[in-house]
């Protein structure tokens, strides 16, 4: 199976020798039969149709959802066409914002702040911890989304389209070295100084993003009619 990566922001240069987000991605679904080809629509790059690949993973950025860049309202349209030919599409932080931006529901910088480092999520019958790096977040739900995970501070951190999208706030792809390296490198004068220091107590908590891939690994595969 044929994933498209559409890649909308790049790691910071410092913290290249970790990989850049496909990469991240690559490795964190990696045994699961798939093969990989990143475009850049963070630099116009886009696939000439929905069919190109047989699903699509948009990528986490610096970038907000909301703001005017060239590439964000092609990839909205991108976005509606996958679930108009259901073509399956997974959202991780950034996707998973403009995935809802998309189809209809509503983000915004979160006036409580940031989540960064290891954070629980309530799957309902299930609770993973990954790491968080965000102040956006989907404030309103669109209509055609369920609410599969949530927390006291991000209360849409996973959504579901039927068998269309699967998007997720955190970040199942970050290792806990590489928040750190964000922290030192872009954090610094964004995110409050003992919120950063509370979050490095925690990075050496165990990740459940194995359990996660999984997830996302069986969204990708499951039959579709």
């Amino acid at each position: 199976m044929k994933i498209g990566i559409l890649q909308t922001g790049l790691a910071p240069e410092a913290l290249k020798d970790m990989g850049d987000y496909p990469d991240m991605f690559a490795r964190l679904l990696d045994g699961n039969g798939f093969t990989f080809q990143t475009f850049r629509v963070v630099e116009g790059a886009f696939p000439k149709d929905v069919h190109d690949c047989d699903g699509w993973l948009i990528t986490g950025s610096r970038h907000g959802v909301y703001e005017d860049h060239p590439w964000i309202p092609p990839l909205e349209d991108f976005i509606r066409a996958a679930f108009a030919a259901r073509v399956p599409v997974v959202g991780i932080c950034f996707g998973h914002q403009i995935v809802a931006q998309a189809m209809g529901g509503k983000v915004e910088k979160y006036a409580k702040g940031w989540a960064v480092g290891p954070t629980e999520y309530d799957f309902g019958d299930h609770s993973l911890r990954m790491n968080a790096w965000h102040q956006d977040q989907v404030t309103v739900a669109p209509p055609s989304a369920k609410v599969i995970a949530t927390n006291d501070f991000c209360t849409n951190a996973a959504l579901l389209y039927d068998d269309r999208a699967l998007t997720v706030q955190a970040h199942p792809e970050f290792r806990s070295e590489f928040v750190d390296g964000l922290m030192k490198t872009r954090g610094k004068g964004l995110v409050p100084d003992a919120l950063m220091a509370e979050a490095t107590g925690r990075l050496s908590l165990p990740l459940d993003t194995q359990t996660m891939a999984g997830q996302i690994a069986a969204f990708f595969k499951q039959e579709r009619a």
